[in-house]
């Protein structure tokens, strides 16, 4: 795999980055580990994380996924050089009282310190890319579809937020900033912003895009074509929707063998597995088989192949996993096929937005 650039900075990456959020729940440290080596050994330099993994999230597993991962560095001495690592500073509460407390605002102060516990658990000195994970204001994210000006609240400025993250930068705990779930007028403001004062210039935007969630489609991707910024595609696989293994309706939800849908409770209240969501999985899904393919592999290959997505983020949970997405890179999709997705998306939408 050739090394892409991410937006305008330094960072040369693999376009398939290796997301870690099941270490520390799914995956143990043993196992994750070996996943680490394997994708390492595979070619892939970038890998994804965040402070309040392992998911789904909760007070005993908080922060417990970079602590794998900064082990997996401490074992290895010189990994760290050859990857490129980003993480992700919480937003707002979203019903997590051990992550600050239960705070509405992430302060400038909370940048800092989230950060330095990031350096601490990662076991390293620098953090290549430093991203919001999501807004810190009220704006509509993981599956919210309308913006509600009534449920505005008093949260730190976007320039108050940049001037934290250029305290890390000038501190050399950061080198390049990145924000996550965010919507085109959020990317414009830091941008903006960013460039009237001489502050950091967000490198990327982490959002969902997959078959069953194209929102990026409607406008982000001008945003982020224009601004040459890059898009970091996560749950390409829509949380093993676009795998087969939900396929049969009325799946049993007490077989947690198959996956996160079925094993976790909170997992079947997300956008991944409404109704309408598993539905269109399926259309896709049998639209894999019709043309010879796996559904793994359409769901890949069409966020490999788009010209929108600098790096997909894959998820596993075992080296056999990981080798699965790593080979679905060769895989190519005709005209014909790009046809009969948009047809189906043209009809059913993006019920996993």
């Amino acid at each position: 795999m050739q090394k892409i650039q991410l937006g305008r900075t330094d960072l040369q990456v693999t376009p398939i980055c290796l997301g870690t959020m099941t270490f520390g729940e799914q995956v143990d440290m043993a196992s994750a580990h070996r996943i680490l080596d394997r994708a390492l050994e595979r070619g892939v330099n970038f890998i994804d994380t965040a402070e309040m993994y392992a998911v789904p999230a909760k007070a005993e597993t908080y922060g417990a996924t970079e602590t794998i991962i900064g082990e997996w560095f401490a074992k290895n001495p010189g990994l760290r050089d050859r990857v490129v690592l980003a993480t992700k500073i919480a937003g707002p509460s979203r019903n997590m009282d051990w992550v600050r407390a239960g705070a509405v605002d992430v302060t400038p102060q909370d940048f800092i310190d989230a950060c330095d516990a990031s350096l601490r658990r990662l076991r390293t000195d620098v953090i290549d890319l430093y991203q919001i994970h999501w807004p810190n204001r009220n704006a509509p994210a993981f599956g919210a579809v309308y913006f509600d000006p009534a449920k505005d609240t008093v949260n730190s400025s976007i320039e108050s937020q940049l001037r934290a993250l250029d305290t890390l930068v000038k501190a050399g705990k950061v080198r390049h900033i990145g924000l996550s779930n965010e919507t085109p007028w959020g990317v414009m403001s830091f941008l903006h912003t960013a460039e009237r004062l001489g502050l950091p210039r967000v490198a990327t935007v982490q959002n969902p895009y997959a078959l069953t969630s194209r929102a990026v489609d409607n406008g982000l991707d001008e945003v982020m074509a224009r601004e040459q910024v890059s898009l970091l595609a996560y749950s390409p696989l829509a949380f093993g929707a676009l795998t087969g293994k939900y396929d049969e309706p009325g799946f049993d939800p007490a077989q947690p063998t198959l996956g996160r849908i079925a094993k976790f409770e909170s997992m079947r209240k997300q956008r991944w597995a409404r109704p309408d969501a598993l539905v269109a999985a399926r259309e896709y899904n049998a639209l894999a088989r019709a043309h010879g393919l796996t559904p793994s592999q359409l769901a890949l290959a069409f966020c490999y192949r788009s010209w929108r997505v600098a790096s997909t983020i894959i998820g596993v949970t075992s080296e056999a996993q990981l080798d699965e997405c790593l080979d679905a890179w060769t895989v190519q999709l005709s005209p014909e096929l790009l046809e009969q997705i948009d047809a189906i998306r043209w009809r059913l939408r993006d019920p996993a937005q």
